[in-house]
């Protein structure tokens, strides 16, 4: 992509396995400086993750307020305050989906609204990991089927790991819903259709920007719709073969890319 890089406008970067790496659960010391650079010098930030967005700002809190985000997968958008899009997912669908994964023993659910999430651990070391650990906003519901909010996605934790389970998660809810391997333990459950490419869309109509002025950054399942959307897709070097395969370039360390583009707008 050297010499590309003029026009780019907007870089949506995922965030576990691309901007964390190795299970990191804090961005690298430079990650924000050199996210504000970008964004000094015309390109905008949004990272795309399939996590909430009250999370994404904790972890983004130097430049919370400078950047863009698209969150859960696809199905919210913010941008300088602002709720730009949102995918809701309806009520009778997200409650025949809870009780077809919890017919499945040794799985967890976390339930995202729009403001908080929501879980009924089977096992109590779950929710205080995602409280304590992972350090999302989540509350404790007696019941998955009754939350003071509207569904916007669900996700399912296999502590063992959800790679081997993906065929079968895909069999038993693809029927209405768009089930997609977000991390190692997880897979994201979104409403029929809805990707991080569809969210991706919404931002760069938001914005009026081409796609084609767009860098998408990713390295699992659920980046590969996003990256086969925007102009320029880019994987990490561990990113799974269907994710390289769309890329037209691969990256070890994404940070280091960002440093190239600086380097050629300042050239």
């Amino acid at each position: 992509m050297s010499g590309k890089f003029d026009h780019v406008k907007i870089i949506a970067c995922d965030l576990d396995g691309t901007l964390l790496l190795n299970g990191a659960q804090k961005l690298r010391p430079d990650t924000c400086d050199l996210i504000r650079m970008l964004q000094q010098r015309g390109i905008l930030f949004f990272t795309a993750s399939g996590r909430p967005h009250a999370i994404l700002k904790k972890l983004f809190a130097p430049v919370r307020d400078e950047i863009g985000y698209l969150c859960e997968n696809g199905c919210l958008g913010f941008y300088r305050g602002k709720m730009i899009f949102r995918e809701l997912m309806g009520k009778d669908v997200a409650h025949c989906l809870i009780d077809r994964i919890l017919s499945r023993p040794d799985t967890e659910i976390f339930v995202s609204g729009t403001e908080r999430g929501y879980v009924c651990p089977r096992n109590p070391a779950f929710g205080e990991w995602m409280r304590d650990y992972l350090d999302y906003d989540v509350d404790f519901v007696e019941d998955l089927h009754d939350i003071p909010e509207e569904y916007v996605k669900l996700a399912i934790y296999e502590k063992a790991g959800i790679v081997h389970d993906r065929d079968y998660w895909i069999e038993q809810l693809g029927d209405i819903s768009a089930p997609v391997v977000s991390g190692s333990v997880w897979m994201d459950v979104t409403g029929k259709g809805v990707t991080k490419a569809t969210g991706l869309k919404h931002v760069l109509e938001y914005l009026e920007i081409s796609p084609e002025d767009c860098i998408a950054i990713g390295d699992n399942d659920n980046d590969l719709e996003m990256l086969q959307y925007a102009g320029h897709p880019v994987s990490v070097t561990g990113g799974k073969p269907a994710v390289r395969a769309a890329a037209e370039r691969t990256v070890d360390l994404v940070e280091d890319f960002f440093r190239e583009i600086l380097e050629e707008r300042e050239g």
